[in-house]
């Protein structure tokens, strides 16, 4: 049996999704150890026998991946050790080993802090109703010991298999010459990207940033934020480059810049893929999450698809892609889910698509995503509350007369007249609300978000 713990330190670790803290004081290699304890337990349960590890760049991910391997080994599952992994290259090892998965990394977070990232085999989601509540309960009484024999642990490189893969789900064969600027953020898109993209004899790529260094001198790995995507936008621009990728810390996400160094949205590189994922699978299946521009699923309609609406979070749009078959999942923070991948997220796989589309034509990128492109957006916008559910409600109360609906599949989302939208959602872990607002023009953007954000922030 491992150390107790109090519920209130161990429900700030593990989180709705994945487990994540600072390094030295909320996580540590005991606390990693009886996670993978408690995980090993409940995949044993479900009849594996081995579980796969990975890990980014950053000083404590190797240690903290051997820890929770000890705590995986002891309750006698064998373990697979990947190594230096991107997030989906572990996603891949689960659907091409047949096992669960932990990823260590805290993907765009700073330095200080690190976390897992855990799914069943062939990719499976394990968020808080579907495990995490589970690891958390038993993490905080003590996980019971193990009386069997320990598992055997292995070492395998399934770098060049991935990419590999990836490659065999894209024809870029035939595409036109381009130079690609790619900004890694000092994160794994420098491990992944030169296996990927780079045997690729037609793509010419400028590199920014591939030194794997979990410092991130350079700027934060979180390119959602526009600071983060200046020194790409300054690169595209002074390289001549045909479109500029950025990548997230552990290298899930993909944003995309145009020839003109601007930054092109994740709704719609969603729209973009959505159609190529159609023109294959007629009448298929589209997830997308509830602040992912309109244009999706009037697009997806429009080429007779099912668009499907999901709450935010990879765990739903994982538990949808199961559900409904769906082909292919956008998020609007450049989450791209894909059924041959095992319905996991891989911004490799969305950037070769993206890459495919644009080398088939001999427009540059910001006329190809221009027809994507239908909406004006604000981003997601964060204000710290005390009182979330009471701004809300004063926002619902101001909004009231002008409302054509109002849903709470995840927070409010409200229906305005003339196509404009926003919703309004707290986080899961922070005293924040959330804002997104959407919009013919952007000068209504604009108006909507003063004025929300007016009450809000009050």
């Amino acid at each position: 049996m491992t150390v107790a713990r109090s519920a209130e330190f161990v429900n700030a670790v593990i989180k709705a999704y994945d487990v994540r803290g600072v390094v030295g004081e909320q996580i540590d290699a005991q606390f990693v150890g009886d996670v993978g304890a408690s995980f090993a337990r409940l995949m044993r349960a479900e009849g594996s026998s081995r579980v796969v590890i990975g890990h980014d760049m950053r000083d404590s991910s190797p240690g903290l991946a051997a820890a929770f391997a000890d705590g995986v080994l002891g309750q006698g599952l064998d373990v697979v050790h990947i190594g230096l992994a991107s997030t989906d290259q572990l996603y891949f090892a689960s659907g091409h080993l047949g096992c669960p998965g932990a990823m260590f990394t805290a993907s765009h977070n700073p330095a200080k802090y690190n976390g897992i990232k855990l799914c069943r085999a062939n990719a499976l989601p394990v968020g808080q109703d579907t495990g995490l509540a589970t690891i958390a309960a038993e993490v905080t009484t003590g996980v019971p010991g193990h009386d069997g024999p320990r598992g055997t642990a292995t070492e395998v490189d399934l770098l060049a298999d991935y990419a590999g893969y990836l490659r065999g789900l894209v024809e870029l064969d035939g595409i036109r010459p381009l130079t690609i600027a790619v900004d890694a953020g000092n994160g794994m898109g420098g491990h992944t990207v030169p296996a990927v993209l780079g045997t690729l004899e037609q793509l010419k790529i400028v590199p920014l940033y591939f030194e794997l260094d979990g410092s991130f001198p350079n700027h934060e790995a979180n390119p959602l934020d526009p600071k983060n995507l200046v020194d790409l936008q300054a690169l595209v621009r002074e390289s001549g480059a045909d479109i500029g990728l950025a990548f997230d810390g552990d290298a899930d996400r993909c944003f995309v810049v145009d020839e003109k160094g601007e930054p092109v949205s994740p709704s719609a590189i969603t729209a973009l893929v959505a159609e190529r994922e159609l023109a294959k699978e007629p009448g298929a299946v589209i997830i997308h999450n509830l602040i992912t521009s309109h244009a999706v699923p009037e697009l997806v309609t429009s080429l007779g698809g099912t668009p499907v609406r999901t709450r935010v979070g990879h765990s739903f749009i994982k538990q949808e892609m199961a559900a409904t078959g769906a082909v292919f999942g956008g998020e609007h923070s450049a989450h791209y889910y894909f059924r041959d991948f095992w319905g996991a997220d891989s911004g490799m796989l969305a950037a070769l698509h993206v890459l495919a589309a644009l080398g088939e034509s001999d427009r540059p990128i910001s006329e190809v995503m221009a027809a994507y492109e239908t909406y004006a957006a604000s981003g997601e916008i964060n204000s710290t509350v005390a009182d979330a559910k009471d701004r809300t409600m004063a926002v619902l109360e101001a909004f009231g007369d002008r409302a054509k609906s109002v849903d709470r599949l995840d927070g409010v989302t409200v229906q305005l007249a003339d196509d404009a939208w926003f919703n309004l959602r707290a986080s899961n872990t922070e005293p924040l609300l959330r804002l997104n607002v959407e919009a013919r023009s952007p000068e209504e953007v604009d108006a909507l978000v003063t004025e929300i954000l007016s009450i809000v922030r009050r």
